[in-house]
């Protein structure tokens, strides 16, 4: 029977990995590598191999573990050049590419804007993303290396996702986000989601995945900008978000 098993894993301060196996194969993939001694206990908890590393991006809480993955399981890593920094890679991916694990299939989606090589990966089939430090609930990525184009257009490819497709963002964030989300005006839609989002965290428990309709309900990083018209003024009213983001 064909599937895809996904298991969040919890590592460092705030970050997410994610495990996932193709049920009709047996293949294993990490998506991301922040601990890589985390990863490989759990590995071993649930029963699995692995056969590859799929990173999103170059930065250490996302790449910082290939190499001893690589050394531990013999895994192929997989990911944009831009990982090469700090990380070993076997082969390179860009926005356009296409990964299978065993049958499941997954699209590379370029979402540069965080880093200027950073790719996410969508199997529309399971209606299922992962985005690295693209797109938070609530909220999305830093610019460090791209602009608020460059941002705007990856968030714009995400938005063009089945409305029902479950992200798996990198980091557990969505408090603070939210709590800048409701400095900018509260909303209905935003009430509810708040109240849902303080209930899971006073439990303890992740916010992580979302729906992305939830996501172009509720995240000002969407709702704001797709309130102006065309591509320029939306993407100029997004980087006035990020800004006060980053001082706030």
């Amino acid at each position: 029977m064909s599937g895809l098993q996904i298991h969040r894993l919890p590592a460092l301060s705030d970050n997410y990995g994610f495990l996932i196996r193709d049920t009709a194969s047996g293949k294993v993939a990490c998506i991301d590598t922040p601990d890589a001694g985390a990863i490989a206990a759990e590995l071993s908890r649930l029963g699995w191999g692995l056969d590859y590393i799929l990173n999103t991006h170059w930065h250490r809480d996302h790449a910082g573990g290939n190499q001893a993955l690589k050394d531990q399981f013999g895994c192929a890593i997989y990911g944009p050049e831009e990982v090469t920094k700090i990380a070993p890679l076997d082969h390179v991916l860009t926005g356009g590419d296409r990964f299978a694990l065993g049958e499941t299939v997954f699209d590379v989606l370029d979402l540069k804007g965080h880093t200027l090589g950073h790719i996410g990966y969508s199997a529309p089939k399971e209606k299922v993303a992962f985005v690295g430090d693209c797109l938070f609930p609530l909220g999305c990525g830093r610019l460090f290396e791209g602009t608020p184009d460059d941002m705007w257009g990856s968030l714009q490819r995400l938005m063009a996702l089945d409305a029902g497709t479950r992200l798996y963002s990198a980091h557990e964030y969505t408090l603070s986000n939210l709590k800048f989300a409701e400095s900018l005006g509260t909303f209905a839609a935003l009430d509810a989601r708040a109240a849902w989002v303080r209930q899971q965290r006073d439990r303890g428990e992740p916010t992580v995945p979302s729906l992305l309709a939830d996501e172009i309900a509720t995240n000002p990083f969407l709702v704001y900008p797709l309130q102006e018209s065309g591509f320029a003024a939306q993407a100029a009213r997004f980087g006035e978000i990020r800004k006060l983001k980053d001082q706030f």
